[in-house]
């Protein structure tokens, strides 16, 4: 009991048991047997595992999304989507804000927290903007998909499908109830010469995953002319992996029969690009990702590994953190003391958090393969796809997440939280060292041989 006293609930602690908390609900209500089409109860490990994946806005499933669950069940995946995409913190002070209730310093410092923002001054203002847009951007897409859907299905099932996708496209979460229809697993690979929903899922993925202030500053800029440093980098890499994730998949697979080979000029431009954009952490696929060529298989792992951007709907270490990097490389080989973006020098400390954010996810993704080759038959380039996306928060999969044994499962249930709420926040929710206490000491320089 004196133990527990002690515990000091950190805004990271706040934070990993609120989603712990979200994702646990969400399980009990899943392992209902009203939560499925049979009527039969989903074995627990499988409901924490959807729950997960539906909370950490990921998209890898152990049952069929849409042709497992009813309504009910779907209805109950969807509102943890929704609360993972905002975030914990984003949907408990929105509530707050409808019930008339003052947004005090303690739950200030919890959105800084979960936003990543240097100031506490405008956070109010900023939960305001993030609702709005996350209602018109939600909506919007809706509209456009129902409408879409209105061809192919009844009403009320356009009605469903389209605002479901849209929900679980720009939470970038991947979720999809196409296995009602065109059989399990299937996600978008009946659509991929549509440009319809293919530009509309992967507009809404593309703007979930780029960050909720670089949205607003962007909205801003014929007013104001001016873009931070932050927005400017997120832009240009995004981008950059967008261009050249299409291009490099495009030219692997423009020869595969059992992807886009088969499809006309236009149709090869939108399958490849489509699989560039979904790798951003989103999960959708509109080509098949078994018959994926293994060098397609890679450059994915590393989209996914990369990820969104920060404080967005996605996961991944992030593209700020893979530009500070970038940046640092760069001005390595050019023999300059500081790493150096858009004519502004990027500060010391955020370079060494961007090398232990990549260095701690590196270090887990490669712990939790290695353990997971040791128990599952699957080849270890699919092995380490399934890790990374989890990590991602992507959801995509070369189809043998529902084949993992219990243990693998387990894993990959822990990687999807690590990944959604970033290793660093996990890392310091763990920390029981009080750096306030510590004694700031500044040992001897010395050089060590390099390379």
């Amino acid at each position: 009991m004196k133990r527990l006293a002690k515990i000091k609930f950190t805004p990271s602690r706040i934070l990993v048991l609120g989603f712990a908390s979200v994702i646990l609900i969400g399980a009990c209500l899943l392992i209902m047997p009203l939560a499925s089409m049979e009527g039969q109860s989903l074995r627990f490990l499988d409901a924490l595992f959807t729950a997960t994946s539906a909370v950490c806005v990921t998209g890898l499933v152990v049952v069929d999304t849409g042709s497992y669950f009813n309504t009910f069940g779907q209805f109950v995946i969807i509102s943890l989507i929704q609360i993972g995409g905002l975030g914990f913190m984003t949907f408990s002070t929105s509530i707050a804000m409808v019930l008339g209730k003052k947004i005090g310093l303690k739950e200030r410092i919890l959105i800084q927290e979960s936003f990543n923002q240097f100031s506490l001054a405008g956070l109010v203002r900023l939960i305001r903007n993030v609702l709005l847009l996350t209602v018109a951007f939600e909506f919007l897409g809706g509209a456009i998909l129902s409408i879409r859907f209105l061809f192919d299905y009844p009403i009320d099932r356009a009605l469903a499908f389209g605002f479901f996708h849209s929900v679980s496209a720009f939470c970038n979460a991947g979720f999809d109830l196409f296995g009602q229809v065109f059989g399990e697993f299937t996600s978008l690979t009946h659509y991929v010469n549509d440009w319809t929903i293919n530009l509309t899922i992967g507009g809404l993925i593309i703007l979930g995953g780029m960050g909720f202030p670089v949205i607003i500053e962007l909205f801003k800029y014929p007013q104001t002319r001016h873009l931070s440093l932050h927005t400017k980098l997120v832009v240009k890499i995004t981008a950059m992996l967008l261009i050249m994730g299409t291009i490099i998949i495009f030219l692997l697979e423009m020869t595969n029969l059992k992807t886009i080979a088969g499809l006309d000029s236009s149709g090869k431009i939108l399958g490849a690009l489509f699989q560039s954009i979904t790798p951003r952490t989103a999960g959708y696929n509109s080509l098949d990702m078994t018959q994926l060529r293994i060098g397609t298989w890679f450059i994915l792992i590393i989209l996914m590994f990369i990820g969104a951007s920060p404080s967005s709907t996605g996961g991944g270490i992030k593209t700020t953190t893979f530009g500070v990097l970038l940046a640092a490389v760069i001005a390595t080989i050019h023999g300059k003391e500081d790493a150096e973006v858009a004519e502004r020098r990027i500060a010391k400390d955020l370079v060494y958090k961007a090398m232990t954010i990549t260095m701690l996810a590196l270090s887990w993704v490669a712990l939790v393969t290695l353990v997971m080759s040791l128990m599952e038959p699957h080849t270890f380039i699919q092995l380490l796809f399934e890790v990374v996306s989890a990590f991602g928060t992507v959801g995509l999969t070369t189809g043998i997440t529902p084949l993992l044994c219990d243990i693998s499962k387990i894993l990959i249930l822990i990687t999807m939280f690590i990944g959604r709420l970033g290793p660093l926040t996990i890392m310091l929710a763990l920390a029981h060292a009080n750096q306030a206490n510590q004694a700031v000491i500044k040992y001897i320089e010395d050089r060590i041989i390099i390379g």
